[in-house]
């Protein structure tokens, strides 16, 4: 190989292992980093928390336990991400259910997806699984409400400056009668600075 060569493959690899320094840090999960300005996880948990807080501090949950002497039964519907970003609604749903079931004012339950898939199992439990430990049909809990919404994003830009206002509506409405019983908005508003 002659010098030439030689220098070259040396400088190459050089190259290359010097741009290969990317360093991974483990963090806190509820820690709170905002790299790109986009939605994410902080903004998920802070609106599901705040809306929860919202529509269990609402008078249909006492009005409905007044007259039904019992929790109301809630499922999480569709959330439609109607931004130009990719939000992962199904993590938002999920945020929303935690915090419903932990504040303890509803029960929950699962969506058609999930009730879809809960049957296959049952179904599968009576042919393969012994009679005592087999799961009951016509034991499911039925809804009394369903919630669902939308979340937008309004995004006014400027030369190296852009702010980002989210808007996360969602609705809860009576099954039974498709009375909206509680609307709830909130909203996220981010300065960028390039």
């Amino acid at each position: 190989m002659n010098r030439i060569t030689q220098f070259s493959m040396i400088l190459l690899a050089v190259v290359v292992l010097s741009s290969c320094n990317r360093q991974v840090t483990r963090i806190n999960p509820d820690q709170q980093v905002d790299l790109s300005g986009r939605w994410n996880d902080t903004d998920s948990k802070l609106v599901a928390e705040e809306m929860i807080q919202d529509v269990t501090g609402r008078p249909w949950h006492n009005n409905f336990k007044i007259e039904n002497d019992r929790k109301p039964v809630v499922i999480v519907g569709y959330v439609q991400n109607k931004s130009t970003e990719h939000i992962e609604s199904e993590t938002f749903i999920k945020d929303i259910e935690r915090e419903f079931i932990n504040s303890g004012f509803v029960r929950v339950v699962s969506n058609s997806v999930f009730r879809e898939k809960l049957r296959e199992e049952r179904a599968e439990q009576g042919e393969f699984a012994s009679p005592e430990t087999q799961a009951k049909w016509g034991k499911e809990l039925g809804a009394d409400f369903m919630m669902f919404g939308v979340i937008t994003a309004v995004t006014d830009s400027y030369k190296k400056e852009k702010v980002v206002n989210y808007k996360v509506n969602l609705e809860l409405v009576d099954i039974e009668t498709n009375e909206k019983v509680w609307l709830g908005d909130k909203e996220i508003k981010k300065y960028i600075k390039n």
